[in-house]
This record gives C-alpha cells, structure tokens and sequence, in this order.
C-alpha cells in the first residue's frame, strides 16, 4: 500500500482533536447520500409516470390510426387486408368516432361515442381487461347496448341494466324543424382504465350501432392498428400510407398524445438539474472539512514536507480523505434510493395514511397512484457524477495542503 493511503485511511479513522470537524464530515456525507436519494427516487417515479401513462393510454388508444377522407372510410375491410400484410402491424380493428350527450334521469353528460367490434377490439386494446362489470362482448348489433367509463357511470348514475339516452349532434329535419336524433341505450358494462380522461369520457357501443345513429351507412371513422413495437410507429405509419389510396393519411400515438411525453421527458430533466445542485452543495461541503482539517494537520505536513514528502504525496493524502467521504455519501445514498424507489407503492400509502390526505386525486391527475420504475441507467449516471463532484471538490484543499511552508508551520511549534 502506497504512504499516501495509508497516511489518509489512518487520518480518516483517527479520533481527531477536533471533533467538529468530524461533525463537518458526517453532514457532508449524510447530505450526498440524502441528495442521491432523492435523485434515484425522483427520476424512478417519472420513469413510472412515463411508462404508466404509456400504456395506459396506449391501453385504450391506439399506435396507428388510418381514415380517409373527412374522416370516413367506406371500405375498411379492404385496408385491414392490405396492412396486415405487414409483419409488424400484429392487429386491426375498424371503429366509428363521434361526440354525444348522454342522459340519465336528470345527468346529462358529454362523452365520446366509439363504436367497436368487440372480437376485434381485443387486437388494437386492452379496454377488455379493465372491466368491472359485464364483459365487451355483451354489445351486439341491433340491440343498442353501451359501455361507460366507471366515472362517466358515477356521473350519470347509471349501474350494468340501466337505460341512458344517448343524442347525437346530427339532427333529423322535420316539418317542426330540425330535432336531435336520440336512441335509448341499455348499460351492459363498466370500464376503469385508470385514467380519468377516459374513464369520465368515454362510452363504447357496437359498430353498427354507432353506425345506424350516426347515419354513417357502411362507412367508418377509420382503422385502428398494434404494432409489435410501439416506438416504430411513425416509420410504420409512414410505410403503409405508401400502400393505399393517397386520400387515405395516418396518425400515430407520438403525434396525438406527443404533449404528454414531451412534457414528462422535460420535467425529468429539469428535476435532474434541480435536484442534482443538493448533491453538489452536499459534496462541497466536504471543501470546508477538508480546509479546516489541512489547518488543523499542518504540523503534521511540514513533518512529512521535512521527511521528502513531495507536494504531489500531500494532495494525494488529503484527495484520499475528501473522496472516502464522497464515496460513502454516494453508496449510501444509492442503496437508500434503490431500496425506496422500489418500495414506493409501501411507502407513498404509509405517507397518505399518516398524513390524512391523497396526494394523486383522481378528479385532477391522469395517474392517481404513484408509480416508480428504476433504471439501472439513472442509477450508474447519478453514483458517477457524484462521486466526480466529490472528487472535483477534494482539489483545492489539498492544493493548499501541498503549498504549506515546514518552516511556517512549525515555526510556533
């Protein structure tokens, strides 16, 4: 073992006459290891926001949509033949999109109408797996059946076996006037998704149906598509325009839904920024214990100056000190951040429980639990640049360690 590390180890474990300075070292320490915390834990949930919001979205969205011409496309069949052609594309399921006013009693609420085949909704969705009552499968064409978001239901009062009035905006013209087209639909399913967008918003009925009332004919809104890779989307989308009708155009989830994404993406960077600066007060903390250290050792220099140490031996005695300080700040604080970021379904409720209130409300968030997702990634970048700023911050004092005249030093000795 080199003096260097050996001298810095011994004045590292060594009971120091000055116990503040001691203090001074363990703040620095708990401090890195607090701020790295804090990094992990931080980056982890959006990471979880991120994925969650994916695929909650993509859930009952779709990765690519194809329509035509003012949004209607008469032969839908023809299309899905064409992209399914296409290896990546792994489901296509035609749907009719329209605005609505549903009626319950004295609930009146706008919603979304989609129409669907429920055998192929499946292919392109996964509204299926989210139902907490009845099934897709109960809406068949011609008996005018209907699936609400559990928050749209809520709202309306309406439960599996009511009866909703369902207007659409497209109007009947009479000798009285022009009246709105309503049909009466029976509730024979409840979806919760997750997200309030689309459990407040959305009602589901069968294609035909959707059809009939939108006086549409055979013609649909468009097809929607998934995709075995949902970050291939745009290329995919691009590629099979090229195969249809020029008329036809596409849209793909990075486009409909790109604010979401771009605006989480953004928040996770700032918050790295933001964050970072308390590891970096933490780790410059360790400025000030190594200042007063090399004030309270500078007898103990000018001995070593006076047996050949050189300059450069004394910077390494001290850097070895600064970086241990560093080096268990951050690994502490990495083990704390991995433990809490994957334990923050335990931890958040524990959190609500005590402090008697919700943090994610669903009436105001798009994602009312809290999710983390930890990547090896963000944990390798925040232990490095850590430990770089611990180390950066070791340089000047023990410079000013090496400058430390033996003759001035014990002078008073």
């Amino acid at each position: 073992m080199r003096y260097e590390l050996l001298v810095g180890l011994r004045y590292t474990r060594a009971k120091r006459r000055n116990h503040f300075i001691s203090f001074i070292s363990a703040i620095s320490m708990a401090g890195i290891a607090l701020g790295v915390a804090a990094l992990i834990v931080v980056l982890s949930v959006m990471n979880g926001f991120q994925k969650e919001l994916r695929a909650r979205i993509l859930g009952v969205a779709s990765h690519v949509q194809i329509s035509g011409p003012d949004n209607q496309l008469a032969d839908w069949q023809s299309v899905a033949k064409i992209v399914m052609q296409d290896p990546r594309v792994k489901g296509a399921a035609p749907f009719v999109n329209a605005q609505g006013m549903l009626a319950a009693g004295q609930a009146v609420r706008g919603s979304v109408v989609r129409g669907i085949i429920p055998q192929r909704e499946a292919q392109v969705a996964e509204i299926g797996l989210h139902m907490r009552a009845g099934s897709l499968e109960a809406l068949k064409a011609g008996e005018f059946g209907i699936v609400l978001g559990s928050e749209l239901a809520r709202a309306l009062g309406a439960l599996s076996g009511d009866k909703v009035a369902l207007i659409a905006p497209q109007g009947l013209v009479t000798p009285a006037g022009v009246i709105p087209r309503l049909k009466q639909f029976t509730v024979v399913g409840l979806f919760e998704v997750g997200m309030f967008e689309y459990d407040s918003g959305l009602a589901l009925v069968h294609l035909e149906d959707a059809q009939k009332l939108y006086q549409m004919g055979d013609a649909v809104s468009g097809v929607r598509l998934r995709l075995d890779d949902l970050f291939a989307s745009r290329s995919v989308a691009r590629d099979l325009i090229a195969k249809l009708d020029p008329s036809y155009f596409a849209t793909d989830w990075t486009r409909s839904h790109a604010n979401f994404f771009r605006a989480v993406e953004i928040e996770k960077r700032v918050m790295f920024i933001i964050l970072l600066l308390i590891v970096a007060v933490a780790a410059f903390n360790i400025v000030s214990t190594l200042v007063m250290l090399v004030t309270d050792k500078q007898a103990d220099i000018a001995i070593l100056r006076t047996l050949g140490a050189s300059p450069g031996s004394i910077v390494q005695i001290f850097m070895v000190q600064g970086a241990l300080i560093g080096v268990i700040g951050t690994f502490a604080g990495l083990v704390l951040g991995v433990l809490v970021g994957f334990n923050v379904d335990t931890v958040v409720p524990f959190v609500e429980n005590l402090l008697g209130f919700k943090f994610l409300a669903k009436d105001i968030y798009y994602i009312s639990d809290l999710p983390s997702d930890v990547q090896l990634g963000d944990v390798t970048t925040i232990g490095i640049v850590s430990l770089v700023l611990s180390f950066i911050a070791t340089l000047y004092p023990s410079w000013r360690a090496s400058r430390t005249n033996p003759a001035e030093a014990l002078r008073y000795e």
